[in-house]
C-alpha cells in the first residue's frame, strides 16, 4: 500500500479565522474514508487541499507522491476525481448530461472547441450507464432532479481513471429515498477494488456507506478522532465532535445517532 494522501501539521488560517489547525492525516491506497463534522468544523476546506485547490497556510500537503507548493497543480488535478457543490455551480445549465461527463477529459466544465475522441464518448456513457443516467444523456444538466445531479457529478468525476476520488457532501438536497439510492452506490463503489481511494465529506452519520474503512472526526478545524471507523464512530468521540451527547447505534454497516435523553 502506497500513500494517497499525506498531510503534516496542515493549518489554514484566513485573517484571525483559523479554519483548519495543525491536522495530521495519511490516507492509504485502496482505504475509504469518510470526514464528519458540524458546519463549519473545516470538512469542506481539508477536502480543497486534498483536491490541489487550495495551498495550506502552514504544513506539508502530500498528494499523489507530490508536495503542494511543489507541483503544477494543474498537471496533479487531472489525477484526482472530485464532486462538490461548488464545482457543479460552474457547469453551464444547457449542457448535456453526456457533456458534463466527457469534459472532464480536459478538466473543464462546458464543452466547446474541444476534440474528443470516440472512446472518451464511450467511457462516459459507460459511467453515465453503471450510475443509472445514461438514458438522460442528452438531457441538459438543468433538466435534472438534484439526485440525478448527484450521480451525474460522480460519473464525471470517475471520468479520468482518477488515483483519488473526493466527495464533498453527496448526499446534500436529497429526499430520503435519493440519499438510501446514492448510499447504496457508494457502498457497491467502495467494494469494487478497482476504484480508486475514497474520501467523503458528510456532517450526517446516516450518509456514511458500508464498506468505508476509515473516519475522521472535525471539530472548529481540528482533529478529534481518526482512523478504523469502528473505533472513531464512537458515543463518545461523537458526542465531542458534535457538541451534544448522543446515543449511537450502528446495524449493518450502518449509523444512526440521537440526543441521549437525561
Amino acid at each position: 500500500m502506497s500513500d494517497v494522501l499525506e498531510f503534516a501539521g496542515v493549518s489554514v488560517v484566513r485573517g484571525r479565522k483559523v479554519l483548519l489547525d495543525d491536522v495530521d492525516w495519511q490516507v492509504r491506497d485502496g482505504e475509504r474514508w469518510v470526514v464528519l463534522g458540524p458546519n463549519g468544523a473545516g470538512k469542506t476546506t481539508l477536502l480543497q487541499i486534498a483536491g490541489a485547490r487550495l495551498h495550506p497556510t502552514r504544513g506539508v500537503a502530500g498528494i499523489l507522491d507530490e508536495v503542494m507548493g511543489r507541483v503544477d497543480v494543474f498537471e496533479l488535478r487531472p489525477r484526482i476525481g472530485l464532486a462538490s457543490a461548488a464545482l457543479a455551480s460552474q457547469i453551464p445549465e444547457h449542457e448535456t448530461v453526456l457533456n458534463v461527463v466527457v469534459t472532464a477529459s480536459y478538466g473543464v466544465t462546458g464543452r466547446w472547441r474541444e476534440q474528443y475522441e470516440r472512446m472518451d464518448e464511450r467511457r462516459a456513457f459507460r459511467l453515465l450507464d453503471a450510475w443509472g443516467m445514461s438514458t438522460f444523456m442528452n438531457r441538459t444538466f438543468a433538466s435534472l432532479s438534484e439526485g440525478e445531479r448527484k450521480r451525474v457529478q460522480i460519473a464525471r468525476a470517475l471520468m479520468s481513471d482518477p488515483e483519488l476520488l473526493l466527495l464533498d457532501e453527496p448526499g446534500a438536497g436529497l429526499d430520503l429515498a435519493g440519499r438510501e439510492e446514492l448510499v447504496h452506490s457508494l457502498s457497491q463503489l467502495a467494494a469494487d477494488e478497482e476504484a480508486p481511494a475514497l474520501v467523503l465529506v458528510t456532517h450526517h452519520l446516516e450518509e456514511v456507506p458500508p464498506g468505508f474503512t476509515h473516519a475522521m472526526l472535525l471539530r472548529e478545524g481540528a482533529v478529534v478522532a481518526q482512523g478504523p471507523i469502528a473505533d472513531v464512530l464512537t458515543e463518545e468521540h461523537l458526542s465531542e465532535t458534535f457538541g451534544l451527547p448522543l446515543e449511537v447505534r450502528s446495524e449493518g454497516g450502518r449509523y444512526t445517532a440521537v440526543a441521549r435523553r437525561a
